[in-house]
Parts: C-alpha cells; structure tokens; sequence
C-alpha cells in the first residue's frame, strides 16, 4: 500500500529539485473503430476517444491538487493508425484526414498529445504502412498534438531497409514544409515498447487491454542533488544512492498511477521510470554525469556514466512498482538538456560519441539538429546505424533527428517549450547511398533463434 506519507518525504524533492510526474497516458484501442468508409472511420475515431478521455485531464489536475504532485502532461496514446485505416484509406492523403480528426479529439478533450499515427514495418510494409508513412509530412504540418512513429526493426526480424530509405526522405520533407518543427514530432524505433507513455513514439500496443492507464516519472534533479552528498565516494556507495533515489522517485509516480486509475476506472498499466530532462537549470542528465566526476558529458568516462545511471534506475525502480514498463532508463536529448547543449557547444560531444552512448541508454539519438542541407541517404545512414544498435543489443534504440533548412554547424534553432533549443551538429560527409539504395531486409542476428 502507499499513503501520503510517502509523498511527504519527497516534498523537497518537488519544491527544490524538479521532480514531476511527467505524463500520464491514457492507451486507448482503436481497433473496434476500423471501417471501409473513411467519413465513418474517422468519426468512430473521435468519438471513441472523447468518450473514452473526457475525464483524463481534470482527474489529473485533481490529483495535482490533492498531493501537491505536478503532473506535466496529460497525454494519449492509440493503436497504430496504419493498422486501423487499413481497409479505408487508398491514399495518403487519406491518412491525412484521419491524422486532423485525431488532432480534434486532442483538443476536444485538453490533453497535450496524441501518439500513435504510427506504422510497425520491422519486416515488411503493407500497402497500408506505406501510405501512412508518405502521409507523415503533411500530417505533421496540417495538425498540432499529434504524434507519429514508425518500428523499422526488431531482434526477431532484424531491418526493414526499404522502409528506411523512405523514412530518411520523409525526415527532409517533414522539416522542410513544418518549419523543423514537424521533426521533433517524428520518432523511428528499432524493438519499439507496446507501453511506452512518453511521447513522440508513444502508441497503444496490439496486445493491451481496450485502455490502460500508464504514467511516466522523472526526476533527474533529484539524483543529481542525491550525488552531491555522497561526492567522492566510491562506485558501490554511488550506486546505492541513484538506486535508492530512484525508488523513491517511482513511488511517486505509482501513487499517481493508482489514483488515476481508480479515479477514472481504467486498469493500471506500467509506470516508465525514465529520467527525462528539461531544459529548466538543474533538471539535466548532463548535470550528474559533471556530478560523478566527468569535466563535461562527452568526456571519456561518459558511456560507463551512463551504463551505471541507467542500471541502478532500472534496479531502484523495479522494486518500488510492480509492473515497470515502457523504456524506463535515462534519456539524452540535446535540445531538452541544458548540460547536453552545453557539452556540445564546448566540443566535449559528437555525434558519434551520443550514438555510443545510446548503446547502453534508454532510447537513442534524441533531438539532434543537423544541417538542413544533409542528403535524405545520409539520414537513412544514421537510422540504420542506431536500428542495428537495437536489433544487436536486444533493446530499444530510437531517432529522433532533426535537419534545419537553411541552418550550418553551429547555428542554434529554437524548438520552444519542453522541446528546448540546440546548436546544429555536424554530420559525416562521406556518403552511405550505394548501401541505402540496396533495399530489402538487414536479418535478424543469430542470437534472435530462441524459439
């Protein structure tokens, strides 16, 4: 059982150290809402989910009130859409139709985001995936919550290069009629979670329940204000404190997930114990690495950083939930990490040395400007690398890049909000389109048998 008294222990944590709950999502099924009739679908659609969600945001601002616990973000997520407008749609532009009526049903009911205009294209593309995944550019630039994500790869599959090929033009084309800002809305994913609550790459996994209750916490300041107790002290005493600090930091977020569901009687699905910075001073995954004893992130040291954070996260929050899911580690955005931007200015971090450190974090390549003149191969290039991360390691690896038309190294871009502000990074020049323009499947590695 937990009880306030919990939540009073973490209050300093809340009012000194930027602890929040980050979101809770709300996983709703689309699948009873499939159609032939587009007109049909798309009302279906919407009126399943402002039925479903109408109560979402005010029992979450209820529950900010009553514990004094700031929930960030109120969010949903949806089966993927490719997979419901596949009797429907003929045309891309017919997944742009039902991209604005999910846009209205965001809005309709107040929540910041709607995940999963998405398609799961780890072996294959139907003819459905792929009109969903060339109607991503205008349905970012015609729409303002919704979020899309595309699964090019698995373990058990390995990698759908066709689909990656495409998706490095789409990226260009994206930014270029969005103004960037359609990119940040755009996640590709090798071993894509069916549980995910944070957003772009959050959708609602063909092997939920009709709709579930998932919430995500964070917290990164708190561990960071943790280590600056026990600074100097040894590896085991450094671990003891991020992992005792982490289930703290979950307990929070599973009393919030209890309450929501209970509120609005809707099962409990996972908490996702991810640290996920802001760009606020003090809420920075860069921050702790400075606070273990590395000059800037970046610096050698920083992988093994890394690799412990996200263990002991991992360890500390197991034990304080029950059903942990989703990505649950430690995010490395640029943009929306003050410490991570400024390790970048300074020279300490490329974008080799982020793709090394993606090996062993929670997702991958997350909110890097690059130029905007970078070719749609070379980006198709940087997909498949981080895919086979993810397929070789047996985790989840995702990209989320974005090319600034008419920005060159160095230049800073404005994203605004959560979303932050980053310099552009540079990008190898040497060219990958022979091996892109190849096509077919990359195969799943050996140690995929296991049936």
């Amino acid at each position: 059982m937990i009880n306030i008294h919990e939540v009073v222990e973490t209050n300093s944590m809340i009012e000194q150290m930027n602890l929040d709950v980050r979101t809770i999502t709300l996983g709703i099924s689309l699948l009873d809402c499939a159609d032939d009739n587009l007109e049909r679908l798309c009302d279906k659609i919407y009126r399943k989910i402002t039925t479903v969600a109408k109560d979402l945001v005010s029992t979450g601002k209820e529950i900010e009130r009553e514990y004094g616990i700031p929930i960030v973000n109120k969010r949903i997520s949806i089966t993927p859409i490719s997979l419901v407008g596949a009797a429907a749609c003929k045309e891309p532009g017919d997944y742009v139709k039902i991209a604005k009526s999910l846009d209205q049903a965001a809005k309709e009911v107040g929540v910041n985001f709607l995940g999963g205009f998405s398609a799961l294209v780890s072996k294959g593309m139907t003819k459905s995936d792929e009109l969903l995944i060339r109607s991503i550019p205008q349905a970012l630039a015609q729409t303002e919550r919704v979020c899309s994500s595309v699964n090019v790869g698995s373990t058990k599959t390995g990698i759908d290069m066709d689909a990656v090929k495409i998706l490095g033009e789409i990226i260009l084309e994206t930014s270029r009629i969005t103004d960037s800002q359609g990119c940040a809305k755009l996640v590709i994913f090798c071993n894509a979670p069916d549980d995910n609550p944070f957003m772009a790459g959050a959708f609602h996994g063909v092997t939920e329940a009709d709709a579930v209750i998932n919430v995500g916490v964070s917290g990164p300041g708190v561990v960071k204000r943790a280590l600056e107790g026990v600074r100097g002290a040894d590896f085991g005493t450094l671990c003891e404190t991020v992992k005792k600090t982490a289930f703290k930091i979950t307990r929070v977020g599973q009393l919030v997930a209890q309450e929501a569901s209970k509120r609005l009687g809707i099962p409990f699905g996972i908490i996702d114990l991810s640290l996920a910075p802001t760009p606020a001073i003090g809420d920075s995954i860069a921050e702790i690495f400075e606070e273990m004893g590395l000059e800037r992130a970046g610096a050698p040291g920083t992988t093994a950083a890394l690799a412990l954070l996200n263990d002991q996260v991992k360890k500390g929050g197991v034990m304080a939930s029950s059903y942990v899911g989703g990505l649950s580690g430690a995010f490395i955005p640029v943009s929306e990490d003050q410490g991570m931007i400024q390790a970048v200015l300074e020279g300490a971090l490329s974008l080799e040395k982020l793709e090394a450190m993606t090996c062993v974090c929670s997702v991958g390549l997350d909110m890097i400007a690059i130029p905007g003149d970078t070719k749609a191969s070379t980006i198709s290039g940087i997909l498949a690398d981080e895919m086979a991360i993810g397929m070789i390691n047996q985790k989840t690896t995702a990209v989320r890049i974005i090319p600034v038309i008419g920005k060159k190294v160095g230049e800073m871009v404005e994203f605004g909000g959560l979303l932050g502000y980053a310099p552009v990074m540079p990008v190898n020049q040497f060219s990958c389109e022979n091996f892109i323009n190849r096509g077919g499947r990359i195969p799943a590695p050996i140690h995929s048998f296991k049936n």
